[in-house]
């Protein structure tokens, strides 16, 4: 299955493999949750070969079983610098339930899709295990789990409210968002003898201090004190309230450091540090990555996870699109970090050199597929900016939604004797391209729909509507519908052009805060009419550190503290999820008496009436209207 190389090409997993580079210790052991995939889309794969280029000696332990006697944390011995601990690329509870909590039956990071190869809480588990057999050895986390549960945080799948990571596991440090930057600036101090636990002026990191413990001094830092974990666990208002500050200060180029007491301790919240800079990033992404998983899997079957990126390239970082529901912006910021079009192309080369490579790059993208190289135009307006979108509730004038150097990469891509097809898998913001809300556009826009439509779809176009409510899209930082509109006859009209036939395949949200069933039985409506049939769909899932999950929690909006109406229970969900598949002969009956009982018999033919039939094209209601029973029906939960 991989190529036929030394496993010394691989940083090592084995007790023998660390002995066969002649190693007796090693400076850092990382505990990882996923298997171990020797490519830049794979967050240990980059922390370790960023820690080799430093020069220290790195081992890794993927999935490390935790039910037995411990021995895979024994292994590799005591390091002399550190432990590293990430639960892998997911939050180990979203890796292992649906919305509806119920266990997944495979897990993508493990070799054959195989589940049951990390426990739930990795990072709590991991940390608790290491500081329990190492109690002297400092343990850093990171990766998306810890960095998304740095402060007081909601857990879905305990329903409650949760200290700080560093709280739970025990941890000394946590390096949050993308680690790169901190992590050098770690090695470095620790280089030059600095004790571990000095280091509590990192950008990017978070440590805890006894409340009597003076506070570690920076005089280029504003603190900011966010409502005790305490009081938050007795006033949902105060936890909403965090929110607002917590995400401000992740967003912007001169943050606060953000202060919380839980207990006698309190959190440090360092500010992150600028975006990568071109430089920055391509050194990440040019370390010597084999990009392939480590040979010991090959008799286990082939990483799902892999399968889907194994030629893909990543193009750039961040997102600055700031959707309620995402957590993108929380963990990677807004600010864009693009790599160099010489760096792109170079990995370009290693994926045609690939030996099983056909000539298709799976997909050309990113956070979201357009937003390379954009950014600010006049960097001092970014500096003074708290905006948590630049594209939300409309595009900053200061931004440059430019699309050309983005085009011009797509050409160059094409142009390489070796690559049949480069496709853009991953999701358009298709707002950025619809000129009826993006006041900053320019030809390239043209130029890059139909570059992107003639060469570089992949049978269909995913794009992210998430709703058709204008309400409930607001809450959402999403843009009217009406803008999909546009953007669907646009694309449409390309193909038509050229002969094509490239469907639009719409992704939308069931259940988010804000959406009523009402509302979705009009989505169902409105989206029937366009004709599709819906597919990539899902129910909205709480997840630590996004504004939506603090309305699921608390009810309020964290900006304005103003009640918000939002599906709770596991029935008021599931009735707005069946509208999604209004043309399954199961869900009829009871989206009829749905209908009906909301007062929408108009909707009864135009959603249910035989397929071969047009929808009567009438006068549609507002879909922003709630209705007294709603918000009844809202208003008796909250008193419970």
């Amino acid at each position: 299955m991989f190529e036929n190389r030394p496993v010394s090409d691989w940083l090592p997993i084995t007790r023998k493999e660390v002995e066969a580079r002649g190693w007796e210790d090693l400076d850092v052991i990382l505990i990882s949750g996923d298997a171990y995939v020797d490519h830049p889309a794979f967050g240990s794969a980059v922390i370790g070969r960023i820690l080799e280029s430093e020069g220290l000696r790195i081992a890794l332990v993927p999935q490390p079983n935790w039910q037995d006697d411990l021995r895979d944390f024994k292994k590799m011995g005591k390091p002399n610098l550190f432990f590293g601990v990430t639960s892998g690329c997911m939050d180990s509870m979203v890796n292992h339930y649906t919305a509806s909590k119920r266990r997944r039956s495979t897990d993508a990071y493990t070799p054959g899709g195989v589940a049951g190869y990390r426990p739930d809480y990795a990072v709590k588990v991991y940390s608790q295990i290491l500081k329990q057999l190492y109690p002297d050895v400092p343990v850093l986390i990171g990766g998306i789990e810890a960095s998304l549960r740095r402060v007081t945080h909601y857990d879905y799948w305990a329903d409650k409210l949760f200290p700080n990571i560093l709280e739970l596991s025990g941890a000394d440090m946590l390096v949050y968002g993308m680690g790169e930057m901190p992590l050098r600036e770690i090695v470095r101090l620790l280089k030059r003898g600095v004790p571990f636990q000095s280091l509590k002026t990192i950008p990017q990191t978070a440590v805890q201090i006894a409340n009597n413990e003076k506070l570690p001094a920076n005089k280029n830092w504003e603190d900011f004190e966010l409502s005790s974990h305490e009081d938050c666990l007795k006033d949902k208002m105060k936890f909403a309230a965090n929110f607002k500050h917590i995400e401000q200060e992740s967003n912007k180029v001169n943050a606060r450091r953000l202060l919380q007491k839980t207990g006698s301790k309190t959190l440090v919240v360092n500010p992150p540090y600028p975006p990568m800079t071109e430089k920055e990033i391509d050194t990440s992404f040019d370390l010597p990555y084999t990009r392939t998983p480590h040979p010991k899997y090959n008799k286990r079957g082939s990483v799902p996870s892999y399968e889907m990126i194994r030629f893909s390239i990543n193009m750039h970082r961040g997102c600055f699109g700031g959707c309620s529901f995402c957590t993108i912006s929380a963990h990677q910021g807004k600010f864009i970090a693009s790599r160099s079009e010489e760096s792109i192309l170079k990995e370009v080369e290693a994926v045609t050199q690939m030996p099983d490579f056909k000539g298709n790059i799976s997909d050309l993208g990113g956070p979201s597929a357009n937003m390379y190289k954009m950014k600010g135009k006049v960097q001092s307006i970014c500096d003074r900016c708290v905006a948590p979108s630049c594209i939300h509730p409309v595009i900053c004038s200061n931004l440059d939604t430019s699309h050309k150097p983005l085009t011009e990469i797509y050409k160059k891509v094409d142009e390489h004797p070796n690559v049949k097809k480069a496709f853009v898998s991953s999701g358009i913001r298709y707002d950025l391209l619809a000129k009826s809300y993006n006041k900053n556009a320019d030809d390239s826009l043209d130029d890059y729909m139909e570059q992107l439509t003639t060469r570089h779809v992949c049978g269909r176009l995913k794009v992210a509507p998430e709703h058709t409510s204008d309400a409930t899209l607001k809450i959402m930082r999403k843009p009217s519908f009406k803008h999909f509109h546009e953007f669907k006859k646009q694309f449409d009209a390309i193909n038509k052009k050229h002969g094509l036939n490239q469907p639009l395949i719409p992704y939308f949200i069931s259940s988010h805060p804000g959406s009523t069933e009402e509302e979705m039985a009009n989505l169902a409506a409105e989206t029937k009419e366009m004709g599709f049939r819906l597919e990539q769909v899902q129910d909205f899932t709480p997840t630590p550190m996004t504004v939506a999950t603090i309305i699921y929690y608390t009810g309020l909006h964290p900006y304005s503290l103003k009640p918000v109406y939002t599906a709770l229970t596991k029935d008021e969900k599931k009735d707005q999820h069946q509208f999604f598949f209004w043309y399954k002969k199961e869900n009829k009956p009871k989206i009829n008496k749905t209908l009906k009982k909301m007062g929408r018999a108009d909707l009864v033919e135009k959603l249910l009436g035989p397929s071969n039939q047009q929808p009567s094209k009438g006068s549609k209601k507002d879909f922003g209207k709630k209705g007294k029973a709603v918000q009844n029906k809202f208003n008796r939960r909250k008193k419970r």
